[in-house]
């Protein structure tokens, strides 16, 4: 969102509970985000396709059509960032091990704040993905040879690969930043575990493969020629680093 107001973003809000979305829909209005409501999930991808939103809020118990048959059907047609809304944490290691195609998810009850930081993020993710892809191309019709590096600031949590900005969720910067300090080395998913979740909660090891998914998404968008992560099957992941690809 550096270069776009509010105001030019859509949010498309799915929730049957009334005053759950109107709470939502003034905190986006008092942000200028225009908002859309939907309470029926059944209603909700033909105006997907129609309307193409800048971003989704969808719960997951819905009538007629629940959330996660919604966003697979949704993903058939189009990338728009989807946010999941749970009443049950339970349920997390769930989405994320079913690979349903969400970008994030949100836990029942939450602060309206919060919902507009996962917003602003997944908003800024997407800005950052297009302009990439613009100076990308660019690179490419003027001859320009990037050298990859990659570059991790612990203090900011920020990450750059050949110049370029990554947009991490903090889970995924932890990952990263974990395995990149130790280049070559092979890390279990255990211990990615607890290098992720730094308040002890129990995941399953299909969160942790959700998360490279994602992650090597955002690094592959900084720069499509530096496959960093590599699996080692059975055991885990590494981050593989020439000296002169290192900058920290």
């Amino acid at each position: 969102m550096k270069d776009n107001n509010p105001s030019d973003y859509t949010i498309l809000v799915v929730e049957d509970e009334q005053k759950l979305a109107s709470v939502m829909i003034d905190y986006l209005s008092k942000e200028q985000f225009k908002s859309h409501h939907i309470d029926d999930g059944a209603n909700v991808v033909e105006w997907v396709r129609e309307h193409s939103p800048s971003l989704i809020l969808l719960d997951i118990m819905l009538p007629n059509k629940d959330g996660i048959t919604i966003c697979r059907e949704i993903r058939e047609f189009s990338n728009v960032p989807i946010l999941m809304v749970t009443a049950r944490i339970d349920e997390i290691d769930r989405l994320l091990g079913l690979d349903i195609g969400a970008d994030d998810y949100i836990c029942k009850p939450f602060s309206p704040r919060e919902v507009l930081a996962r917003v602003k993020a997944n908003l800024r993710r997407v800005n950052t993905a297009t302009q990439l892809a613009v100076n990308t191309q660019a690179d490419l019709d003027d001859g320009t040879n990037i050298t990859p590096l990659l570059n991790i600031d612990d203090k900011k949590m920020q990450v750059r690969l050949s110049g370029n900005p990554v947009e991490l969720t903090a889970v995924e910067f932890r990952l990263l930043d974990k395995m990149a300090g130790a280049p070559g080395q092979i890390f279990s998913r255990a211990q990615l575990i607890d290098a992720s979740y730094q308040d002890n909660r129990i995941v399953s090891e299909r969160t942790v493969d959700s998360h490279i998914k994602k992650l090597r998404k955002q690094l592959q968008l900084a720069d499509p020629d530096s496959p960093i992560i590599q699996s080692v099957y059975g055991v885990g992941y590494k981050v593989e680093l020439d000296s002169n690809c290192w900058d920290r």
